[in-house]
């Protein structure tokens, strides 16, 4: 699969156009968020009214139950986000840059067939169904934290498998140094990649001994149910001591690589958004402090709490990073 690098061009939005999250988080409201689409003109809004469904009750109905979810007995915790909060406030630039977009605009996607491309330096590869991932794994429900970079998190009861697991099925060999992840690339299906928000398709990766950690989770549901369209469906990443961006929705290629992946946001603005992407209250993001988060689901007047180093797992997956200058691979 070749990628091809999008030339600035009228309409392009550079990282630093998008809403800072000091002024996102000083409004009062969520709507707020959606000044950002002023830097787009009416162009874009007219394309993605365009392009967009709005199926009833798209943002609160619930997906179909996955029968046989096992819950954790390790990754367990209190004060679970709900529903609401989980599936109506995402960010998915391919269906729109407003927190709620994604909701509204995602139930174009067609999730069934759905297959993976495996490629690079792996003894097996080809393109596998869904079906042929999951099959041999029990689904377990983890409840994880979740912090994106914009400094807002929640509590999200996931339902997955080890990512290692499903690695390991490859035999990856001795140059898999790196995985590589692979979002759909269909702008009929996704409208925000009409536009050069970014490169697309949206790519992310890990380090190898990143990806087969116990704590990286491949997902396919959420609160016991499928995962719904705009949260990433059929089958996307969870790394919960990493911010959000780095866990990549709807994936169609895992690709092993000598080579550190080029990923989207990073290629996009490498100052803001490094390729570890750990999160590290110590470390501001250039616009924004990241000592303190916002907890979606709360009032916006309700007092920001402190960032957890690792995001609460730093004694699981510090020893990963061990002797690095964690100022400086952010």
């Amino acid at each position: 699969m070749t990628r091809k690098r999008m030339s600035p061009r009228a309409g392009h939005i550079l990282p630093s156009e998008i809403t800072s999250e000091r002024d996102y988080f000083d409004k009062p409201s969520p709507i707020a968020r959606r000044d950002v689409l002023k830097t787009l003109g009416g162009g874009m809004l007219a394309s993605l009214a365009a392009g967009s469904v709005t199926p009833a009750t798209a943002a609160t109905e619930r997906t179909a139950k996955i029968a046989g979810v096992k819950p954790s007995s390790r990754y367990r915790l209190d004060d679970v986000n709900s529903w609401e909060d989980i599936t109506t406030y995402n960010n998915f630039y391919e269906f729109g840059l407003d927190k709620s977009d994604p909701a509204r605009n995602a139930g174009r996607m067609k999730v069934k067939p759905w297959s993976v491309e495996v490629t690079g330096e792996a003894d097996k590869t080809g393109v596998f169904t869904l079906e042929d991932i999951l099959r041999p794994h029990p689904l377990e429900e983890r409840i994880y934290r979740f912090r994106c970079v914009e400094a807002w998190s929640r509590v999200v009861p996931w339902v997955g498998i080890p990512l290692a697991d499903v690695l390991k099925r490859f035999d990856p060999n001795s140059r898999a140094k790196y995985v590589e992840f692979t979002t759909l690339m269909d702008p009929m299906q996704m409208p925000g990649q009409r536009r050069a928000v970014l490169d697309w398709p949206y790519v992310e990766g890990l380090r190898i001994d990143e990806a087969m950690h116990p704590l990286a989770l491949l997902v396919v549901g959420v609160y016991g149910h499928w995962l719904p369209n705009q949260n990433g469906a059929p089958l996307r990443l969870i790394v919960p001591w990493k911010y959000g961006f780095k866990s990549v929705k709807s994936i169609v290629r895992i690709r092993f690589t000598a080579r550190q992946p080029r990923t989207s946001w990073n290629l996009a603005a490498s100052n803001e958004y490094g390729f570890y992407a750990n999160v590290n209250p110590a470390v501001d993001h250039p616009r924004w402090s990241q000592a303190k988060e916002r907890r979606i689901g709360q009032s916006f007047l309700a007092p920001r709490v402190d960032t957890l180093a690792f995001n609460g797992y730093a004694d699981e997956v510090s020893s990963l990073y061990r002797g690095m200058d964690l100022r400086r691979f952010y």
